[in-house]
């Protein structure tokens, strides 16, 4: 009896394995989970921003980044101020914390934190931070008993808060000082 319970176990594993080969046994078919196509992508995606300041007294600059929702970036820009860079030396108050050039002349410099959040609707809430440094010219200063020529520096420093669509259009912004940021962002 136990030569023939070896013999059908045997023929019962050889009828599986030709079964198997064949395809006889098809495995049970799950329903799956459609996939939508969208032209957008998700929210947290990456997002083309560019960034463009047109100012008389700090001059002009553009840049174009991709960042995504949440983020924050930071464009900084340094450029001769139109009659040229403006001597100074570093017994000048606050020199340290002045735009230099490689020859430690001032010039002029604009810095913006640009940090935007994306909502479900596709609109952007942005918040802005503006600062802008440039030489107007010369002043005397009295430092530590000298009389001293520095850098006659002008600041400008703003945080805007604003939305925008991130479709492509554009938002622009008017500073206090007149100075203009034109933001677009892009999918």
């Amino acid at each position: 009896m136990s030569s023939s319970f070896k013999l059908s176990a045997v023929s019962v594993v050889a009828s599986l394995a030709c079964a198997l080969a064949s395809g006889m046994f098809v495995p049970v078919a799950h329903a799956a989970t459609p996939i939508t196509v969208t032209s957008q992508s998700a929210l947290d995606g990456p997002i083309r921003y560019t960034v463009r300041v047109t100012s008389k007294q700090f001059g002009n600059s553009q840049e174009t980044r991709t960042i995504r929702s949440g983020e924050s970036d930071d464009f900084t820009w340094k450029t001769v101020p139109p009659g040229g860079p403006v001597a100074g030396t570093d017994a000048c108050p606050n020199y340290s914390s002045l735009p230099l050039d490689t020859n430690g002349a001032m010039i002029r410099q604009t810095q913006i934190r640009f940090a935007p959040v994306v909502s479900s609707d596709g609109t952007a809430s942005v918040q802005m931070s503006f600062q802008a440094q440039t030489p107007h010219g010369v002043k005397t200063v009295t430092s530590g008993g000298k009389t001293l020529k520095c850098p006659n520096d002008v600041k400008v420093s703003q945080i805007l808060r604003f939305t925008m669509p991130v479709n492509g259009s554009t938002k622009t912004l008017t500073l206090n000082d007149g100075t203009e940021v034109a933001v677009s962002a892009k999918r």
